[in-house]
């Protein structure tokens, strides 16, 4: 069974990709030259959507498409590269057919979701996260991705409960913690948003998110010389925490972050 994963918006940062033969598959194509070829240009393709060569890893998904039609991972997979591409109607239209040949498979409705979001579909991306999770309930990139979609319709309580469920599916995801945090700040506790940061840097002293978010929260609490301290690290680490519309829009932190970062950036600089 192919595995993809999609954890962030595709349309900017680039997907998670990996897929893994099963067994009897592997051994079908080490049996049958015509099925080692097709499984060598699956991997061929593959590669090159994980290092990023997209028109290549294009052209290489629609031709093991035109060998073998009812691949439904090669659509799902072409799906996400066509995202990362800038093609969300592309991706879905992938996605759907994916679908159609493996309705049972969670994979595309999670690849699905990421297009929906890049469009700002939020409701039918909701949609596909929660059929996901009607089937498989501590799946964490779908409690991820459904806690950015509560988060977009403006209800940070139920993101907040969406971050700390994928982080509690699956501890090491450092980036719902620092959602989840941020989602308290939002709310405006700001003492357990500041504890959680401070936990997860201790963790992951490079984690850019939870530097910068913890900026945010130094600042708005006034400890404006810790705050610069954590913002030399997060900004050398990560320099498109300056850019407004790329956290507010792609990295999409909630607004009361965001304000609290450009008001310390506007008067720090």
């Amino acid at each position: 069974m192919t595995v993809v994963r999609a954890l962030r918006m595709a349309l900017v940062l680039a997907l998670a990709l990996w897929q893994c033969l099963a067994p009897s598959a592997a051994m079908a194509a080490g049996r049958d030259p015509q099925l080692a070829e097709r499984a060598q240009r699956f991997e061929r393709a593959l590669s090159a959507s994980r290092e990023g060569r997209l028109d290549e890893a294009l052209g290489l998904w629609s031709s093991v498409l035109e060998a073998t039609p009812n691949d439904a991972a090669a659509w799902s997979n072409r799906g996400n590269v066509r995202l990362m591409m800038g093609d969300p109607e592309g991706a879905i239209a992938d996605q759907n057919r994916a679908m159609e040949i493996d309705p049972g498979e969670l994979d595309p409705h999670l690849n699905r979701g990421t297009a929906e979001e890049a469009l700002g579909l939020w409701r039918e991306a909701e949609k596909d996260y929660q059929w996901i999770l009607a089937r498989d309930p501590g799946e964490s990139a779908a409690l991820y991705n459904l806690g950015n979609v509560r988060g977009s319709l403006g209800d940070w309580e139920d993101a907040r409960a969406c971050f700390n469920a994928a982080a509690e599916a699956r501890p090491g995801m450092a980036m719902a913690r620092s959602s989840a945090a941020l989602a308290a700040f939002q709310q405006g506790d700001i003492a357990a948003a500041e504890h959680d940061l401070r936990q997860l840097i201790r963790r992951y002293p490079l984690f850019a998110d939870a530097r910068a978010a913890l900026t945010a929260v130094l600042w708005r609490r006034g400890a404006r010389g810790e705050a610069e301290s954590h913002w030399a690290a997060a900004s050398g680490l990560d320099p498109r925490y300056r850019q407004e519309q790329w956290l507010s829009r792609i990295r999409r932190w909630p607004p009361k972050a965001v304000q609290a970062l450009e008001e310390f950036l506007s008067l720090a600089a």
